[in-house]
């Protein structure tokens, strides 16, 4: 059951997830009085997470997309971050959406749409694991059997890092439509937070802000841009 439950979630995860992003603008009691300690936490967990996405790009990325919106695999990547865990881009997008809600302050968003998330990840990795299964059989098997599902092992993570070469136009070319909208989602929440509880400053941050918007803005237009052209070829 949890298998077709994750395969029905995997079908429709472009049009589901982005609603998780959007209930992080409602309102909602605060977890922290302080909102700056929020911010600093979120962002914190946040760029954990940006980090985990980007090294797992940059070393050894598995085309694990999909095809035709149904769960696929061209290859069994066992090498890179994948040898510490074996969803790590799922990892790095719950920090994301943790370190979101944590800048939000938003106490439903961290104790009911956070818990959801996952819950729909941990569906997903199972129709994942069940067609990788079919696929590679034992090779796979092995794989599970030496390297955890989520809690990344820190063992030997150095070497990988050291001995790897790092693809940062891969990087850029994969993940700079998801680092800019959750980039800008924390520019417009803290805009949100000083109109609300510092509107004394608000003539300041506003500026601050817009300028921090058109910088995000400029900088994904510069990278599709380059991507459309062919000037920022895969790699």
């Amino acid at each position: 059951m949890i298998v077709r439950i994750g395969h029905f979630l995997f079908h429709w995860r472009n049009v589901l997830f982005p609603l998780f992003y959007l209930l992080l603008f409602l309102p909602a009691p605060a977890v922290f009085a302080d909102v700056r300690l929020a911010v600093a936490l979120g962002l914190i967990v946040a760029l954990t997470g940006q980090t985990v996405r980007v090294a797992t790009i940059g070393l050894d990325y598995v085309v694990r997309g999909g095809r035709g919106r149904h769960v696929y695999a061209e290859d069994l990547v066992t090498e890179g971050i994948f040898a510490h865990c074996r969803n790590p881009m799922y990892v790095g997008n719950a920090l994301v959406l943790t370190g979101l809600g944590l800048i939000a302050n938003s106490l439903y968003f961290l104790v009911l749409v956070v818990p959801l998330f996952l819950m729909f990840y941990h569906a997903i990795v199972a129709a994942e694991e069940s067609f990788l299964r079919e696929k590679f059989g034992e090779a796979y098997v092995a794989y599970t059997r030496d390297v955890p599902r989520w809690v990344p092992r820190l063992q030997g993570l150095g070497a990988t890092l050291s001995r790897a070469r790092f693809q940062w136009r891969r990087v850029l070319r994969k993940e700079y439509n998801a680092a800019y909208l959750w980039m800008t989602g924390a520019v417009l929440l803290i805009l949100l937070h000083v109109r609300a509880a510092a509107p004394d400053r608000w003539d300041t941050a506003l500026p601050a802000g817009v300028v921090a918007l058109t910088l995000l803005l400029l900088a994904y237009a510069t990278v599709r841009g380059l991507k459309k052209s062919g000037r920022l070829p895969d790699v």
